[in-house]
């Protein structure tokens, strides 16, 4: 056989040639959309490198909107529209920390379902897009046919602590004083009511005394029904910066994050609380271990909470809360040692049956002790939503405006000189509240419901009768960011609404620091900022003369600023926007200049509290059993609260963003006890239904010991939770009690 040698073609070198350069650019693109994408750049204004497609001209600091922390955010800023963010360093709350949810909020803002046109259902019952005058004269025709045909008892509104304070306000005052609606409440009722009604009772005023700096400066630092690892990320970390090398005592049924890290965790039996708490003050006083001068000088009724406590000795409290006698004589030792102590809790205390006297068996100690009004100390209450605090205060829900009272003829008076409307026009009488307005749509009562940036059907409590509620409605009309969540759903009319970082206005968080919401995105389609569509439904309702002065929401800030003066909660010289933005945010009260006062302040320095006769009040009762325990049918307790520090609420936003999805389990789960799973035949990762007397869920197993025998753990954020919780309700404060219902679980068929 022979072989010819032959030459190559100038075609075929070409080809080859060819060939190699594209396996070459496929093994090192050069121009390709990822190279693109990891190019950095200098970012300027302190940002170092910066992706270079980001690379931001501009940059500008607000508020973050999702919890009561009020960390600010450095947003990065293209041709005017935010690209990016990174978490502000300076900013006296958050010192450049953010949580995974604050990193990731201007993403989900870019949501395949955002509200984009008003929605309203047909005759065939299918939600269809009209114009907005069209949406508007619907919602007015409606809402006024129900008023005169059945009263102004008739129609209600349910708000939200994630508007800004000025569009709370203007809603809370369009709705009583130019609608003449008598009921109206916010989603705070689920989580901040207790707290601030035992404020109220206590101190005279809804007034949490505290500074962040607290966190920093206790020597002893307790954490009740508080897993702030989780549920306040930020918060944590400035415990973590504290050099004094506290006692950390965690009160909590479970083994949580937080209760990890501490000195000292106290697995208490759920609903046990006063008798613990009460029987910590029993020891205090055998012992003498009360700051005498203190309590004379600035309280009211020691002598007859002192006789009361007497009957709450450490071994009655032991058998009630499996706490060791010696363990709780040994945490009446340490806050009798400590030299500045603060007691802190959230939801584990709020969302209870018997919330406000628990809040305030906490008031009592701090008191007691002297521990009020001083670094590192006091009885605070950390709050959930970004702006549950404006909320409080501005509503014009259950308390009239800034602190004020309904009933008072005086404070009706003030308010409506202030906003020059006939005082005729303000109610006389109290708002039903929130679970009130739900039963006066069982009874016919309520007829018509304004839900706004809140999922009644998702976070109610006992969700199958709330959203069974809610179609017995004549007219339900839902504003909301999304349009697809599970109470827009059921809407007859839908009204698109901006976001955070959509529209301006100001948050009040935690430690009553205002902090400036900033527009830095359109948004999206036809949707409007709320404070738009509630100045569009006063001219659509024909009372647009009436709120011709808030005009903006800074102009309506400065409607706050009267409304506030003379009162505990008074920001007469909190200044503008731009001020407030400048000082790093400003606590209330502020009655000089922002620059000429310090930006760490907390209440009561001078023991003078906002009852007439400027003291505080002890208060007290019994416990009481709960009302639904563990039996042979439904042998577990379920306790809820937060999933994971990526998890917010009903998942409504962070539930759009894939990176906050990795980061929790996307199925609800289920956290048992080893014993338990090992009679109940469960393991890991296995399916169970757990169900109670109100519905049923199926959920993956977690086997862990963290969770106590006899109790099981849902986290709060999943649709299905709220099918098994009890309708309960603390009887000062009208909290839905979610951490304590009877329940079963088995092997899922």
């Amino acid at each position: 056989m022979s072989h010819t040698l032959t030459k190559d073609s100038p075609n075929d070198g070409k080809a080859r040639a060819g060939l190699l350069d594209t396996v070459l650019s496929i093994i090192h693109q050069k121009d390709g959309v990822l190279t693109r994408d990891l190019i950095r750049s200098p970012g300027r204004f302190g940002l170092g490198q910066v992706p270079d497609r980001l690379k931001p001209d501009a940059t500008t600091d607000m508020v973050c909107g999702y919890c009561s922390t009020g960390c600010s955010l450095r947003v990065h800023l293209k041709e005017g529209e935010a690209v990016n963010l990174t978490p502000t360093t300076e900013y006296p709350v958050n010192l450049g920390m953010a949580c995974p949810k604050g990193w990731e909020a201007l993403n989900v803002l870019d949501a395949d379902d955002r509200a984009t046109r008003p929605l309203l259902r047909d005759a065939s019952g299918e939600l269809k897009a009209v114009s907005w005058d069209k949406a508007l004269r619907t919602f007015c025709d409606k809402f006024k046919q129900i008023g005169e045909e059945h009263g102004p008892e008739s129609v209600a509104f349910l708000s939200t602590g994630q508007l800004v304070t000025e569009e709370m306000a203007l809603l809370g005052s369009l709705a009583k004083f130019g609608m003449g609606m008598l009921h109206g409440d916010g989603n705070t009722r689920q989580c901040m009511a207790t707290a601030a009604t035992a404020y109220k009772q206590s101190f005279g005023f809804d007034a949490p005394p505290f500074t962040y700096q607290d966190f920093e400066e206790s020597d002893v630092i307790v954490l009740v029904g508080s897993n702030l690892c989780v549920a306040h990320p930020i918060m944590w970390e400035r415990v973590c910066r504290n050099p004094n090398n506290p006692e950390i005592i965690v009160v909590d049924p479970r083994r949580t994050e937080t209760a990890m890290a501490a000195t000292l965790h106290l697995p208490i039996r759920p609903k046990s609380d006063l008798a613990f708490f009460y029987s910590l003050a029993h020891i205090l006083c055998r012992e003498g271990w009360i700051l005498r001068d203190f309590v004379d000088a600035h309280t009211n009724g020691f002598d007859g909470f002192a006789q009361f406590v007497q009957a709450y000795t450490p071994e009655r409290a032991a058998a009630e809360s499996g706490i060791p006698a010696e363990t709780i004589e040994k945490v009446a030792l340490t806050i009798h040692e400590g030299k500045r102590v603060s007691f802190w809790w959230t939801m584990g205390v709020n969302q209870n049956y018997e919330g406000v006297r628990i809040a305030q068996s906490m008031i009592n100690l701090a008191l007691m002790t002297g521990n009020m009004g001083r670094p590192g100390a006091g009885a605070n209450s950390v709050t959930g939503q970004c702006n549950a605090m404006g909320s409080r205060i501005f509503s014009n829900t259950t308390g009239l405006l800034a602190g004020r009272d309904f009933l008072n003829p005086t404070h009706r008076q003030e308010v409506a000189d202030i906003l020059d409307i006939p005082v005729e026009k303000l109610p006389t009488e109290n708002s039903l509240p929130y679970h009130q307005i739900l039963e006066g749509i069982r009874t016919g009562t309520i007829k018509g419901l304004w839900v706004i940036c809140t999922n009644t059907s998702h976070s109610w409590i006992h969700q199958s009768d709330a959203r069974d509620l809610l179609e017995k409605l004549d007219f339900l009309v839902v504003q909301d960011m999304y349009h697809t969540t599970d109470t827009a759903q059921q809407a007859d009319l839908v009204l698109p609404a901006a976001g955070w970082g959509e529209k301006e206005g100001t948050f009040i968080n935690s430690e009553r620091r205002y902090g400036v919401v900033k527009r830095v995105r359109r948004p999206p389609g036809e949707a409007l900022p709320d404070f738009s569509i509630f100045r569009l439904v006063a001219e659509y309702w024909g009372v647009g003369e009436m709120f011709r002065r808030w005009e903006t929401p800074e102009a309506t800030l400065g409607i706050l600023k009267e409304l506030s003066r003379g009162q505990p909660c008074d920001i007469t010289e909190i200044g503008d926007y731009a001020t407030i933005d400048h000082a790093g945010g400003v606590q209330w009260p502020c009655t000089e200049s922002p620059e000429a006062i310090d930006q760490q302040r907390r209440l009561f320095e001078d023991g003078h509290y906002y009852h007439e006769d400027g003291r505080a009040k002890f208060l007290f009762e019994d416990s009481r059993a709960m009302p639904e325990p563990p039996d042979t049918e439904y042998p577990f307790l379920l306790l809820t609260g937060r999933g994971a520090a990526s998890q917010w609420h009903t998942q409504t936003r962070t539930g759009k963003s894939a990176v906050l999805r990795k980061l929790y389990p996307q199925g609800v789960y289920v956290e048992m006890n080893p014993e338990d799973a090992a009679i109940a035949g469960l393991e890991s990762y296995d399916k169970a239904s757990v169900w109670s007397r109100r519905g049923e869920l199926k959920a993956t197993v977690f086997v862990t010991p963290t969770v106590q025998p006899g109790q099981l753990f849902i986290p709060m954020h999943y649709e299905e939770t709220n099918r098994l919780t009890l309708p309960h309700f603390d009887p000062y404060s009208h909290q839905p009690s979610y951490k304590d219902c009877a329940v079963a679980i088995a092997p899922a068929n």
